[in-house]
């Protein structure tokens, strides 16, 4: 956990203070529990007599709980609740996810500290438009009732590709599953009768590393991600970066060049937008699944063949692979050399599979990069088949830990 200390929270009124002092406190159980009150205090810049009323409160509405034994043992006995340690309550609350993807859509129950409790991946058949949601819609609820164990579920969220308004909560384009403006907030929420929060997966996956990964992506971070959709988020001092309207991180339709003499794979494939040679299909999971079934390396495109195929050791498989992790490294150089983050997070499948792929994509951006960046800045996600079903929630889990009391007071009763 980072260890980076909180800014003194500014001077608030009412319930708005209120929230902020609570996510002040939260924010530091977070990071350093299960740790006392007297430090709390000393983190935040709050009074003992503050934070003892914050975590009062979020001990009695399941967010945190205090941890007497840990006291016992640390003072040979001795207890006061200055020196009670508190943690963050994984026991109680629990919030779900949904990650809407092309060839299919990851189910999800996460803990408060984003940790997966259930996981599930539904395949989409090969649907578009209205036809992906559905079924979901209509099975969500007997989901979320046989997964909760008893935990109280306090939101939903839902991530997908393409251009997300989280404010308005809709979709407002994703091509490969030819959404247009599709209410997906309004959708989930009468179908669940929970708070939904929805988003762009790069700015969730962003999200969830800023509030449970590497230190440095509370300085300043790019995240690319690389499926069926190429997408990538902006976040500088712990805060994701929207844009108007919501399309940060569109860079899709980057130009996309290869080593002199050496065409890129893919690179003259045509993108919806109608021109050939863009990032978005250059690198993307349909152009490789497809080249792989092209020579014959699977018998159709396909995932799950193809990591079987790199995994046997086939040698055209790994050419393929590594050629498109060449197209990623340039394309991470550009990006880094124009935003010159702290810390660069790449989503893809090889890459997080194999850590050669990883070295091909830091080779390549080490080459390329004109700030001469050192390659140690980028990193793979670490959280592997879990990566989905953690940025699906993290919408939610962003909201509590922003403004807890807000977020539960919309949360349903137990």
């Amino acid at each position: 956990m980072s260890t980076t200390l909180l800014p003194r929270p500014a001077a608030r009124t009412g319930d708005d203070r209120r929230d902020a002092n609570a996510a002040a406190v939260l924010r530091t159980v977070l990071d350093h529990g299960p740790v006392a009150r007297s430090r709390v205090s000393a983190l935040t810049g709050l009074s003992a007599s503050a934070v003892s009323r914050q975590v009062v409160d979020l001990v009695r509405l399941g967010v945190l709980r205090e941890r007497p034994e840990l006291a016992a043992a640390r003072a040979g006995g001795a207890l006061g609740r200055p020196q009670l340690p508190v943690a963050v309550d994984t026991d109680r609350l629990a919030v779900a996810g949904l990650h809407l993807g092309v060839p299919y859509t990851t189910f999800a129950l996460l803990d408060l500290r984003g940790r997966v409790l259930h996981r599930q991946e539904i395949s989409n058949r090969g649907r578009t438009g209205f036809a992906v949601l559905r079924p979901l819609l209509e099975r969500l609820p007997r989901l979320l009732t046989a997964v909760r164990g008893g935990r109280t579920v306090v939101g939903l969220g839902a991530v997908t590709g393409g251009t997300v308004d989280p404010e308005r909560g809709l979709t407002l384009r994703h091509g490969p599953l030819g959404w247009t403006d599709l209410p997906l907030r309004d959708l989930l929420a009468d179908a669940t009768g929970l708070p939904v929060q929805v988003d762009n997966h790069a700015r969730a996956l962003t999200l969830a590393e800023i509030l449970f990964g590497h230190p440095a992506a509370r300085r300043s971070m790019v995240h690319l991600f690389v499926g069926h959709v190429v997408d990538a988020a902006l976040a500088v001092a712990g805060t994701v970066h929207l844009g108007p309207p919501s399309a940060a991180g569109d860079l899709g339709h980057l130009p996309v060049a290869g080593p002199p003499g050496q065409p890129v794979p893919g690179g003259d494939a045509r993108c919806h937008c109608g021109r050939p040679g863009c990032l978005s299909t250059a690198a993307s999971d349909t152009t490789l699944f497809e080249a792989a079934a092209a020579e014959g390396i699977t018998p159709g495109p396909d995932r799950a063949r193809l990591v079987d195929a790199v995994r046997r050791g086939d040698p055209r498989a790994d050419r393929l692979v590594r050629a498109r992790a060449g197209t990623i490294g340039r394309a991470l150089a550009l990006l880094a050399d124009v935003v010159n983050p702290d810390l660069l997070v790449l989503t893809e499948t090889f890459a997080v599979l194999d850590p050669r792929y990883l070295d091909v994509v830091r080779a390549e951006f080490a080459r390329h990069s004109h700030l001469h960046r050192s390659a140690d800045l980028l990193i793979a996600q670490t959280r592997g088949a879990d990566a989905l079903a953690v940025a699906a929630g993290a919408p939610v889990l962003g909201e509590l830990y922003a403004r807890p009391f807000r977020t539960l007071a919309a949360a349903p009763a137990p």
